[in-house]
Parts: C-alpha cells; sequence; structure tokens
C-alpha cells in the first residue's frame, strides 16, 4: 500500500451571526488609523495539517474529522479546508 502526503490548510471563522468583538475592535483601530475604506473585519483562525492517508478521500475524511470533533466549535464557528498533495 502508498501512502500520500497531504497539507490541509483549515479556516475556522466565527459564525456571521455571532458577534465578533475582536473583529469589531481591530476594525475601530483601522478606522482611528485612518482606514475607513475597510467596512468588516472578521477574526478567525487559520490551521495547517500534514496528513499521511492512502489517498486523497481518506485524508479529507481525515480532516473533516479533526475538525468536528476538535478544531472547531459547531455552536460558535464554521470552517472550510483544502487539501493539496504533497
Amino acid at each position: 500500500m502508498t501512502i500520500m502526503n497531504f497539507i490541509a490548510n483549515i479556516t475556522v471563522m466565527p459564525l456571521k451571526e455571532l458577534l465578533d468583538p475582536q473583529g469589531k475592535a481591530v476594525n475601530n483601530n483601522l478606522h482611528n488609523l485612518g482606514l475607513s475604506a475597510i467596512q468588516d473585519v472578521r477574526i478567525g483562525k487559520h490551521i495547517q495539517l500534514s496528513v499521511e492517508a492512502e489517498n486523497e478521500s481518506v485524508a479529507k475524511t481525515q480532516v473533516e474529522e479533526a475538525c468536528q470533533k476538535l478544531l472547531h466549535n459547531a455552536v460558535m464557528e464554521s470552517y472550510s479546508f483544502t487539501l493539496t498533495q504533497v
């Protein structure tokens, strides 16, 4: 069996329906710095995983499981990811 290597780039963001106090604070400070054209800031997390798997489908399943079980809070956050073979 051949093992393939993948890099998963995961983005975790607060749900759009929820207030993002950290993003609001950054947005206000950007306006104070004269950057008033910036209208909305949302702050999230970027996570990169190295995954060894038999194929891309198995790697996606592993990343999906990691996101659902540990890397995001379903009540407050959403996530998306890309998977690249290396």
